[in-house]
């Protein structure tokens, strides 16, 4: 289900050979009014419940709220700092993403916890983005608000809230967001984040 041609598609401008999916997800702030049904959520997180994992220990765990659940709904949304709560009340849900600190078997610390979570949301992002769904991640949270609010246990570390979706109009946005909607996306070169031999050495690919 491609993303509807009215809507900024933003495609990523990389090298030849990148998979379609990943050259059109990207991070929108606008949504539109349109609701998630339950059966693509779980269908969304089914898609993460596969991603590999340390041990395949599985740390993540995910507390997601619909406009539907009004209550939790409010209370994820007052999670969010004031400049995230400015859009993303227009999904039509919201999710926070938490890792497990230790090893379920023995106890030691995972150390790898939270990079897990993060390809587990990874798949969800593309899942979505295969779907017509879009999802953004925010760092814009309040944590030890979160963690009070939805009593998540001290051995969970928080990674990121989550708005879900369809793309909106960029029109809907405050003024301030329509031009970062819009503006092209762009990378870090490769020659920047890959190296060989020593460190900061760009790899030769």
């Amino acid at each position: 289900m491609p993303i509807p041609e009215q809507l900024p598609q933003k495609l990523a401008p990389t090298d030849p050979g990148v998979h379609e999916l990943i050259r059109q997800r990207w991070s929108p702030r606008a949504f539109s009014d349109r609701e998630v049904s339950p059966q693509d959520l779980r269908v969304l997180f089914e898609a993460a419940e596969w991603a590999a994992s340390s041990f395949n220990e599985q740390p993540w765990r995910f507390i997601v709220a619909t406009r539907a659940d009004r209550q939790n709904w409010n209370k994820l949304l007052e999670c969010l700092v004031d400049a995230n709560q400015a859009w993303a009340r227009n999904a039509s849900a919201l999710m926070l993403t938490a890792a497990r600190r230790t090893f379920s078997q023995t106890g030691k610390p995972n150390y790898h916890a939270l990079h897990d979570t993060g390809m587990a949301l990874a798949h969800l992002m593309l899942q979505a983005t295969f779907m017509g769904l879009a999802a953004h991640a925010m760092a814009g949270f309040q944590h030890d608000k979160s963690r009070e609010a939805f009593s998540i246990p001290e051995d969970y570390d928080l990674g990121a809230a989550v708005a879900i979706g369809y793309p909106g109009d960029p029109a809907s946005l405050p003024p301030r967001l329509q031009a970062s909607e819009i503006a092209p996306r762009s990378r870090k070169p490769l020659s920047e984040v890959v190296f060989s031999g020593v460190w900061g050495q760009p790899a030769v690919l």
